[in-house]
């Protein structure tokens, strides 16, 4: 069972930065495309951005490009995202996610992720 870990949210201020880490507990790592989600009070979970298994290949959402960066370490089993310019409207949970299939294509869509973590709050204040 894989288990995933986020950490690094917290309480900042508008146009601050913050960086959000990810832990994976599974085997072959580097196989699989990695991504962010997150969730804002009252709303659905949205794609934030994900990264390629060769870690060549990125995407974001348009609310968050030119701001946020994600990146993956393979020999770490970690994957981050680097928060920066931070506005009040991305005040929401946090989720890493990881895909099951090897060096799939890669994709925005929520159901092609199958492992998740538990969330870490970010709140930005104005």
């Amino acid at each position: 069972q894989v288990r995933m870990v986020e950490s690094g949210g917290g309480l900042v201020q508008a146009g601050d930065s913050l960086r959000l880490s990810c832990a994976h507990s599974g085997r072959s790592f580097e196989n699989y495309n990695m991504a962010w989600f997150r969730r804002a009070p009252g709303k659905d979970r949205e794609f934030v951005a994900a990264i390629a298994w060769s870690g060549d290949r990125t995407l974001y959402s348009d609310s968050v490009k030119d701001r946020f960066i994600i990146s993956k370490d393979n020999s770490a089993k970690m994957v981050y995202l680097q928060m920066n310019s931070l506005k009040p409207e991305d005040t929401a949970v946090y989720y890493c996610s990881s895909q099951v299939l090897a060096r799939r294509s890669l994709t925005t869509t929520e159901t092609s992720y199958v492992y998740w973590g538990q969330g870490t709050q970010v709140t930005v204040s104005p």
